[in-house]
Formats: structure tokens, sequence, C-alpha cells
């Protein structure tokens, strides 16, 4: 399956499925947050613009499938934000593929600190987060956590 997906950095003709795939799980499990509103139908200002990444999972039939986002808050610390799969493509393994290839190219990029905001009703997701070296964090918490109404988890990526 890993051949099969490919992963591919943002261009402005993929920014829609950005949106729709996002929308989707947001939709599903919680309510769209101002901040989701804005930062989803202008991923290019509020997220590229600002020196963060935007990358697409692509599934030779099913199309453009995952996403996930970095972005950046200053001095060298990223959010890792908004992944998401497709309903019509979970249990493919493609949100672990997507995840493991940002984690590669987030050692390319000279972050300090990379974390992630999120609910713990998505425990799926949780689980695998930690499964790839990111660990609950309470200073993250304290200092990001107000972000998003619906964040009562913060996480820290440990692995180099």
């Amino acid at each position: 399956m890993q051949n099969e997906v490919v992963i591919r950095s943002f261009e402005p003709a993929l920014a829609h499925h950005f949106e729709i795939i996002n929308k989707e799980w947001i939709d599903d499990m919680f309510v769209l947050e101002t901040i989701d509103k804005q930062v989803l139908e202008d991923p290019q200002s509020h997220i590229i613009d600002k020196g963060g990444k935007i990358w697409f999972a692509g599934h030779p039939s099913l199309g453009i499938v995952g996403t996930c986002a970095f972005w950046y808050k200053g001095d060298n610390n990223f959010e890792l934000t908004k992944m998401g799969v497709l309903k019509s493509a979970r249990g493919l393994k493609i949100g672990e593929i997507l995840l493991q290839h940002v984690l590669n190219e987030a050692q390319s990029l000279s972050i300090k600190k990379l974390f992630l905001l999120t609910n713990s009703k998505c425990e799926s997701a949780i689980h695998l987060y930690e499964k790839n070296g990111f660990v609950h964090d309470k200073t993250i918490m304290n200092e990001y956590g107000k972000n998003y109404q619906r964040c009562n988890v913060a996480m820290l990526y440990t692995r180099p």
C-alpha cells in the first residue's frame, strides 16, 4: 500500500482538497470554529505564506484522500495541524503513511518544537501520534491549547 500512496506538497490547485478533507472530519466530530474556517478557506495566506507547509496523500483509485500541515508559530516552532483522511479511505493506513512522511520532512526544516492540539475524542489519531513519537505535554496545552475550543489534548514531538 505504501508504494501506492503518493505524497504531494501544496500547490494552489490542491487547496480545495485541504478544505474538503478537514471539513469532513471536523463536522463529523465537532463544530467548525472561526479559526478553522479562516485556515481552510485560505490555506495559502494562513499557512503557506507564513512559512508553513501542507502535504496531500493521493491514492491511485481514490484521488486525494488525506492532508496534513505544519503551521509556523514563530521562532522555528510549528503546529502539526489539519491532519485528516476522507472517510472513504480510512482503514488504509493513509494517515500513518502521511504522518511518517511529514515527520521525515520535519528533520530537514530545522524545527525547534513540533506540537499538535487535538481532542480526547480522537482516540485513534492520538494512538497514531503516540506511536510516532508524540507525548502529552502540559506546557504546550498552557501555551497553545486555548487556540481551539475543542482542544483538550496537547502533544509534543520528541523524536529527532
